[in-house]
C-alpha cells in the first residue's frame, strides 16, 4: 500500500523543491498525469506483449485509450519516417538501439520519472529512447532429440551429432539471429562460426526456429529466451534453455516517444506506464519479456535466472550494426547443412 506521506509532490516539498516532480515545474507535471484522449503505439512486439500492456492500461490509466498498431520495426519505423510531416503516432515500441538510430530525427527526448529505476547503460544518452525489456540470447533444446549428453555451450554446438539438427532464422531478414551469429563469430571466431553453420538449417521464419524445436523436428534452436521460454512455461518437459557456460550477451530492447505526435501529454504517461514496474512485471508473467527494471527480481516472478547467475560477455551494437554486410556476406558463403521450410 503506497504511503500518502511519500507522494510526488511531498517528496518534492521534503527535498527543499515545492515546485519541481521529476524535472518539470509542478504545474506542468501535474497536467502532464492527468492528461487523457487517445495515444496511438506503433507496436513491434508479440499480441500477448501488447495485451499485457492494455490491460494494466485500463486500470491504471482510465481515462487515456491506448491504440496498439502492429506490425515488424522496419515496416512500422518507415511509417514513423513517411508520416514525419504529420504524425499518427505517439509510441514507437520496440525496437533495437541500432534501428532507431536510422530514424532518431523523428524521436522525441524524454526522461521518464521512472528511469531512476533503469540502469544508465539501458538509456540513450539524450533520452530518445531507453529499455522497456532485455533479451538474452539462448539455445532452445529439445532433450528428446540427443543423442549422449546435451549441449551447454556454443562450442557444443559444433559438434558433428549436431549436424542438421540445428536450426536458425536467415540472418539476413531476422534481427535475432543476426545479432546471435555475429556475436559468436566476434567472441569465439570464424572456426566456431563455420562448423555451427555447417550443423544449420535455416529458415526463412523466426518463429519456425521454436515451433519447430517445441514439435521435436530440431534438437536446437538459436534465439532469445523470451521467444523460446513460452514452450517452457506451457509444460514441455523435454524442452529447456541453454544459457551457455561460455557465455552469452544480452540487449536491450528500447521505446521512444515520437516527435510531434498528436498527444504528447497523454503518450508521456503512456509511456511511464510501460516503464513501471506493474507493466514490466506483466510482462514478465504474460509474455516472458525480461525487465529492464532494476527492482525486479525475475527469479522470484517465474522459472528464468537472474542476470547475475548468467555468464554475460559485452556485446557492441554499434559495431554490429556496422559489419552487417560484411557479416552476411561471410555467413551466406559458409556451407550449411540445408534449407528449412
Amino acid at each position: 500500500m503506497k504511503n500518502p506521506a511519500f507522494s510526488p509532490r511531498r517528496r518534492a516539498l521534503v527535498l527543499g523543491a515545492p515546485w519541481l516532480v521529476a524535472g518539470l515545474p509542478f504545474s506542468v507535471a501535474r497536467a502532464q498525469e492527468t492528461a487523457g484522449g487517445q495515444v496511438v503505439a506503433y507496436v513491434s512486439a508479440n499480441a500477448q506483449s501488447a495485451e499485457a500492456v492494455t490491460d494494466v492500461a485500463r486500470k491504471k490509466l482510465p481515462n487515456v485509450k491506448l491504440s496498439m498498431v502492429a506490425g515488424g520495426t522496419g515496416q512500422l519505423l518507415k511509417r514513423v519516417e513517411a508520416e514525419a510531416a504529420n504524425p499518427r503516432a505517439d509510441i514507437f515500441w520496440t525496437a533495437f538501439a541500432s534501428s532507431l538510430e536510422r530514424y532518431k530525427a523523428h524521436l522525441a527526448e524524454y526522461r521518464s520519472r521512472e528511469l531512476a529505476a533503469i540502469p544508465e547503460k539501458y538509456v540513450e544518452k539524450s533520452g530518445l529512447w531507453a529499455a522497456s525489456n532485455i533479451h538474452v540470447a539462448v539455445a532452445m533444446l529439445n532433450s528428446r532429440q540427443f543423442q549422449g549428453q546435451a549441449p551447454t555451450s556454443w562450442r557444443d554446438l559444433t559438434e558433428s551429432r549436431f549436424k542438421g539438427k540445428i536450426i536458425v532464422s536467415n540472418p539476413e531478414d531476422s534481427s535475432t539471429a543476426f545479432t546471435i551469429l555475429w556475436w559468436i563469430d566476434k567472441n569465439f571466431g570464424a572456426e566456431v562460426l563455420a562448423k555451427i553453420a555447417a550443423n544449420c538449417v535455416v529458415t526463412p521464419s523466426g518463429s519456425n526456429v521454436v515451433r519447430s524445436v517445441g514439435q521435436g523436428e530440431y534438437a536446437v534452436g538459436i534465439t532469445y529466451e523470451s521467444i523460446a521460454y513460452p514452450y517452457v512455461a506451457g509444460g514441455q518437459r523435454e524442452i529447456r534453455l541453454m544459457y551457455a557456460e561460455d557465455g552469452t550477451f544480452e540487449i536491450p530492447d528500447d521505446i521512444a516517444l515520437i516527435k510531434n505526435g498528436p498527444n504528447p501529454a497523454a503518450a508521456k504517461r503512456a509511456y511511464d506506464l510501460i516503464m513501471s514496474r506493474d507493466v514490466q512485471v506483466a510482462l514478465l508473467e504474460n509474455a516472458f519479456r525480461r525487465p529492464s527494471r532494476s527492482d525486479i527480481k525475475v527469479s522470484e516472478i517465474i522459472d528464468m535466472p537472474d542476470l547475475s547467475s548468467i555468464k554475460l560477455l559485452p556485446f557492441d551494437e554499434g559495431v554490429a550494426t556496422a559489419d552487417r554486410d560484411a557479416f552476411l556476406a561471410r555467413w551466406k558463403a559458409l556451407p550449411k547443412a540445408g534449407a528449412g521450410k
